[in-house]
């Protein structure tokens, strides 16, 4: 088992970029599978609290907000031929970051329960007498002049873990903070020589990448799951989503359409002058108004052309089910409300 103590830091980072979600996965894959047990220290619970709010407040609000300037300046001075094309990309852009966005939301109560589940350790007497010592001594991660009794604490929490010996037992310490632990003058990857003798022989790793770590203790356990939390499913652009939801709607269109001309040829359903229309309001539901049924005609044959006979039907009802369900479901996912079937 490998017992493993996460910086806040690196929560944070893999809270904030959905990029990290394939190692949020296998992490928590080897946590519910045993093969690691997450050391939490009470520190890096409150320090993920104070700043998940801001995570997600962040997220994509700056990108956001330049990509409707950019296009701003583009509908005002761009070149006629080249802007529609150029907006279109930017939309499609804007769309995923919205996306996107909203995996931060899941990424943090993903984390959270990772942490629910976790070892808590309260910051003993004798780790704060430890940190403060370090102060004094200007040890790593005092070594900059600057206030770091909050990592000193993680790293003599991380000491005192280390005491945990048994038989398949293991450690690791990981962080991005590399200023404060990290052997900046030799080797990044290596820790700071005020932190070496925690790190010496192989039952304890000093790691920047949580994803490096985690494969070198579990490998094969990592070739399992990977098929699992090595795929990612991005998003959909929204220029993708609009060319779908149109088919959809010609399709059901076209339905509806023949549905009518079916009343029509039976004599169900009545095509008259404007002047009827307007004489007889009440027979609106079984009449229509000549021009308008001309260009029925006109777009059914154009949609025929356009989308091919074979796309068209006829549909079991199954399958118009499933049409009309589609289109509903895009065009809530476009901000429509749902069983918007309007065609």
């Amino acid at each position: 088992m490998l017992r493993l103590l996460i910086d806040t830091c690196v929560w944070l980072d893999v809270a904030k970029d959905y990029r990290h979600q394939p190692t949020l996965r296998a992490l928590e894959s080897l946590v519910e599978g045993g093969e690691v047990h997450l050391i939490l220290p009470r520190q890096a619970i409150d320090e993920f609290a104070r700043n998940k709010e801001r995570i997600i407040k962040d997220s994509g609000r700056s990108l956001s907000s330049t990509f409707k300037r950019v296009k701003e300046a583009v509908r005002q001075f761009g070149d006629e031929e080249a802007r529609q094309q150029a907006i279109a990309v930017m939309e499609d852009v804007d769309h995923r970051i919205a996306i996107l966005g909203e995996a931060v939301n899941d990424s943090i109560a993903r984390i959270e329960k990772l942490f629910a589940g976790a070892e808590v350790v309260e910051t003993s007497d004798a780790v704060k007498l430890r940190a403060a010592q370090r102060a004094v001594d200007k040890q790593a991660p005092f070594h900059k002049e600057k206030n770091s009794i909050g990592d000193a604490i993680l790293i003599e929490i991380y000491r005192e873990d280390l005491s945990v010996v048994g038989e398949g037992v293991s450690h690791a310490f990981v962080t991005h903070n590399k200023h404060d632990f990290s052997n900046m003058l030799k080797d990044e990857r290596q820790p700071h020589p005020d932190l070496a003798d925690l790190f010496e022989g192989a039952g304890s790793t000093y790691s920047l990448s949580l994803g490096e770590v985690l494969n070198g203790h579990a490998p094969e356990w990592m070739e399992d799951v990977k098929w699992e939390f090595e795929y990612v499913q991005e998003p959909r652009r929204l220029s993708e989503i609009m060319e779908a939801e149109n088919l959809l709607c010609r399709q059901v269109w076209y339905n509806r359409h023949w549905n009518l001309r079916t009343e029509i040829e039976r004599g169900k359903h009545k095509v008259v002058s404007r002047e009827e229309w307007d004489k007889y309001p009440k027979r609106h539901r079984k009449t229509t108004v000549g021009y308008i049924w001309e260009g029925a005609l006109a777009s059914a044959k154009r949609t025929e052309e356009e989308v091919g006979l074979e796309n068209l039907g006829p549909w079991s009802d199954f399958e118009w089910g499933m049409l009309n369900g589609k289109l509903s479901a895009l065009r809530w996912v476009v901000g429509g409300d749902w069983d918007e079937l309007y065609t």
